[in-house]
């Protein structure tokens, strides 16, 4: 079962609220008290201090870690806490949980803001603990990385001054260094940025094997797992790997060198700095990349055999100095699809929005005409759900709509796409599933809804319907907008029906 661990103190018991989003989303939750003197009494069987998980016969590790922030927060209580849970659970991400006000009164406390919190060390942040499913979903879809934090006292190599070129460069060095700076302007995502800087970078200083490793654990400064990006060339020793792993790493792949990272690549993330080391039989070089205040990754250059020349001075001012346009490609890159991604979610719920449905829909589509396979759309909406905004308010509404998204995600596979439609419509599509299993789908999550009480973050126990309407490809649609307008007809004759029920697209005629 998957599971998180729930620190707390002894000041403020995590709100039930949290908990009970928890439990209804599938995930459970173990309690870890900050200090052990000091840690809160759970239930049998719902804790897990590292003690338990030194004597438990190996583990797994937990989706994350997760602190409930409150209004007045102590900031050296919220950094103790970064370090416990980096000390005890070093591959899971730290997940903040900002606790709403009570009866949608804002509180004279001042809560710390979200950019605070990452630059504390925390990977993702809820403004209601209803977004943790959504939130914990996309950590475990990506394969629960994170990104590490420089320490703020950053050594003077990292001023502007570092972005000049060694005073004794050959025109035709200078020239590639500035046609390698010149081509990180012309990519778009961090493999390609990683490729071109390698490539430009072969020439410049010669090394039989050049690694960009990027960070992986938000870790705020302590030692973090590295994941290769990009790889070119090879060492002697690494010729003789399986065929098969250096074809995956050649095409681009290079998770196939995971684990082979050098010392030096390690220690130069620790500290910041440029480090160059002997080990065995390879000369080493690893020069941090740093973008802003973030520790992006690690460059490293090998170096093998007996005849193998160290790196010399020369060769580290240069690489220094394009370490720093390498690492704002990269950084670039990451923001560029931070910000497509968001383009793409719904920002109340944390959902794909109807711009990524369009375009996924698109690709599943032709994917099933090409394989003659199916696709299968859900149209649904909450039945009066005009009324809980006119009784309650539009705050309890919106609360509402997140609990909706926990609901659903927690019915559907992992391959199914999950959006926010528009309002309190929602669509899930169902690759390679036909008519009978949506509707084996459709049935889970109205009788979901129809079971669950919703707080609206209040307490409340509301009881609230859905109307369902089902259509598939090719089966009731030859496109991707017949599919969704075909299933949203159905849904309106599952209106016309009584509400709560579900209702099927009707076939084209001829």
């Amino acid at each position: 079962m998957k599971h998180v661990v729930l620190l707390t103190n002894a000041h403020e018991p995590p709100a039930a609220t949290l908990t009970d989003v928890l439990e209804r989303s599938g995930v459970a939750a173990f309690f870890e008290g900050i200090r052990e003197e000091e840690q809160l009494p759970a239930p049998a069987g719902d804790a897990l201090g590292p003690a338990d998980a030194a004597s438990a016969s190996a583990p797994p590790p937990p989706l994350a870690v997760l602190y409930e922030v409150i209004g007045g927060a102590d900031m050296r209580e919220l950094y103790s806490v970064v370090e416990h849970a980096v000390a005890v659970w070093p591959q899971a991400p730290l997940v903040a949980c900002r606790r709403p006000a009570k009866n949608g009164v804002s509180s004279s406390l001042r809560t710390p803001d979200a950019a605070t919190l990452r630059r504390m060390g925390f990977r993702a942040i809820a403004d209601d603990p209803a977004q943790l499913p959504v939130l914990l979903r996309e950590l475990e879809d990506r394969g629960m990385t994170g990104e590490l934090l420089a320490p703020d006292n950053l050594e003077p190599a990292w001023l502007p001054q570092a972005l000049l070129l060694p005073d004794k460069i050959s025109p035709k060095a200078l020239r590639a260094a500035f046609e390698l700076v010149a081509s990180l302007h012309f990519t778009n995502d961090q493999v390609s940025a990683a490729n071109a800087a390698l490539a430009g970078l072969a020439p410049l200083v010669e090394a039989d094997r050049w690694t960009i490793y990027l960070t992986s654990e938000a870790s705020g400064g302590q030692a973090a797992s590295l994941e290769p990006l990009a790889v070119r060339g090879l060492t002697a020793s690494e010729r003789e790997i399986n065929e098969a792993d250096w074809q995956r790493a050649l095409l681009g792949k290079a998770l196939a060198l995971s684990g082979t990272e050098s010392k030096a690549a390690t220690e130069a993330v620790a500290k910041t700095e440029t480090v160059r080391k002997k080990e065995g039989a390879r000369k080493v070089v690893a020069v941090p990349l740093v973008a802003g205040e973030r520790v992006m990754g690690v460059l490293e250059g090998v170096r093998e055999g007996k005849s193998a020349r160290s790196f010399t001075r020369a060769n580290l001012r240069l690489l220094d100095a394009l370490a720093l346009p390498v690492a704002s490609a990269l950084g670039n890159s990451l923001r560029i699809a931070e910000a497509e991604r968001l383009s793409q979610t719904d920002d109340l719920t944390k959902l794909h929005n109807a711009r990524y449905l369009r375009q996924y829909l698109l690709g599943e589509v032709r994917r099933a005409r090409r394989y003659n396979s199916n696709v299968a759309a859900l149209f649904f909406d909450l039945d009066n759900f005009k009324h809980v905004n006119d009784v309650y308010g539009h705050l309890v509404g919106s609360h509402v709509l997140m609990e909706m998204a926990a609901i659903i995600l927690s019915s559907v596979r992992d391959t199914d796409v999950v959006a926010r439609y528009g309002g309190d419509e929602f669509v899930v599509i169902l690759p390679e599933s036909n008519v009978e299993q949506a509707a084996f789908v459709a049935e889970r999550v109205r009788h979901k809804i129809e079971r669950n009480a919703f707080t609206g973050g209040r307490g409340l126990r509301l009881q609230l319907t859905a109307s369902f309407g089902v259509a598939t490809f090719p089966e009731h649609a030859q496109s991707p907008q017949q599919l969704v307008a075909n299933a949203d007809a159905a849904m309106y004759e599952a209106k016309a029906a009584g509400k709560n029920c579900v209702r099927f697209a009707s076939k084209p005629s001829g």
